[in-house]
């Protein structure tokens, strides 16, 4: 793409720093480089100029970096500007390059301009926000791997293979007195046993990685005084809710953020689910069946000692069927009661201790067991709920020839379906169809 007008932005955040940086890129950017530098820089390599305005005043200092297309992150001439990251500077830095005929960049524009150029593909681009948003170490690994290509080339290899596939079925369509023969090839069985397990393993991957990238919320609800504050206390490492023998001590919601793995998790303690007659707490108690309808996992506490009431079963009943839950019997130390993981007709049972933290890694186990975060066949890349589609139905499509390969179904049929795999996968990186349309992604 040959882009008619060049685009500037700061591209360091607000605020103070030792270093900001205006980019500029398009086909003016040599002139503007050479407009507001005191000697024309270097290209692709570093140099150190005074930034000067329309009558010759310096405005700043720095160094200058001139990229010269296709060389480059957007696959344009591109200008970089560091100089001091001084909000009101880098103003007037940014000003001087747009009366020099630049405009002001769209957001994401840089990106976009850098995937229309053929430098990055759609899943790379998201991953390259995906990394400045990046919250833990996890995400930020996750992150930098589809930013390298991991998950566009294995994307990549499912379509080769696709196409493999559909030239074998489609040259043998004029010949409808070989079917027999085709599907029944061996190397196209191997051929599609093979890609059937390498999607499940993709789509097993972009999974755990649209866990990794959007976290899960985790309600820990209960009767009042069964130990949710402890619970919530025990999980983040710090003493975040107060602890007291009197019932009701929680009244609204408590909010905290935890990482299990790299899995970000946002923990809400909430107000103990009773009766009753005192407005503040029937406030609290009303917001806590709100997040408990909304939550991704629900942690049932229930006091060991004195087993399930009928005030928990009510709590239970309460609960939607699909709801990820686990019932925790807290205070074994009390009870006398072991560590131990059971499965009952109540769901997953975790027997644990708050006060003391015994079994508190058998429940983060059942935690992340219970959102599906568990370990991947290869490390995990960061991926989004639309690349997560668009892989179940390419393996729902690959599927379909499948079975019409083994009910000798018609080529045509089968070769269709394959043919809609491929377009699936295609909308992950962007790319374009067989038939040269644009799969444009919103």
């Amino acid at each position: 793409m040959s882009s008619v007008d060049t685009i500037a932005a700061i591209a360091t955040p607000p605020g103070r720093g030792g270093v900001g940086i205006v980019r500029v890129s398009g086909p003016d950017t040599q002139r503007i480089a050479h407009a507001i530098v005191d000697s024309p820089p270097a290209v692709h390599r570093v140099s150190y100029r005074d930034f000067r305005s329309a009558e010759g005043e310096v405005i700043d200092s720095g160094i200058v970096l001139l990229f010269r297309a296709p060389q480059s992150f957007t696959g344009e001439d591109v200008l970089e500007l560091h100089g001091h990251g001084g909000r009101v500077v880098l103003a007037m830095v940014l000003a001087r390059v747009l009366e020099l005929g630049a405009r002001a960049a769209r957001a994401g524009e840089f990106s976009l301009r850098a995937f229309m150029n053929d430098k990055i593909d759609l899943a790379q681009a998201e991953a390259l926000a995906d990394l400045i948003d990046s919250q833990t170490e996890a995400q930020a690994r996750s992150a930098q791997r589809s930013l390298q290509g991991v998950f566009s080339e294995r994307v990549g290899k499912l379509v080769t293979t696709l196409a493999e596939l559909r030239k074998w079925i489609e040259a043998a369509i004029d010949f409808s007195d070989e079917d027999v023969e085709i599907l029944s090839s061996p190397q196209i069985r191997q051929q599609i046993d093979t890609l059937t397990t390498e999607l499940g393993e993709t789509l097993h991957q972009a999974t755990a990685g649209v866990l990794l990238k959007e976290g899960v919320t985790l309600v820990i609800a209960g009767r009042p005084n069964v130990g949710k504050s402890s619970l919530l206390n025990r999980l983040t490492g710090e003493e975040t809710a107060i602890v007291t023998e009197t019932p009701g001590t929680t009244r609204d919601l408590l909010r905290e953020h935890i990482s299990l793995d790299g899995l970000p998790v946002r923990v809400i303690d909430t107000a103990g689910l009773r009766e009753t007659d005192d407005e503040v707490e029937r406030q609290g108690i009303e917001r806590a069946w709100k997040e408990v309808r909304q939550a991704d996992v629900v942690m049932l506490v229930i006091d060991d000692q004195v087993g399930f009431t009928p005030d928990d079963a009510g709590i239970h009943a309460t609960l939607a069927d699909n709801h990820r839950k686990i019932v925790v019997r807290n205070k074994i130390d009390l009870s006398g009661t072991e560590v131990s993981v059971v499965s009952s007709e109540l769901g997953t049972e975790v027997s644990c201790a708050a006060l003391t933290g015994a079994g508190l890694e058998v429940l983060r186990d059942q935690l992340k067991a219970a959102v599906g975060f568990g370990p991947a066949p290869d490390p995990v890349y960061l991926a989004r709920q639309r690349h997560v589609d668009a892989l179940k139905r390419a393996a729902e499509h690959v599927d379909k020839a499948t079975r019409g390969m083994d009910h000798a179904a018609g080529l045509e049929l089968v070769a269709e379906d394959l043919r809609l795999a491929q377009n699936s996968l295609a909308e992950i990186t962007g790319e374009f169809t067989d038939e040269d349309e644009e799969i444009w992604v919103t």
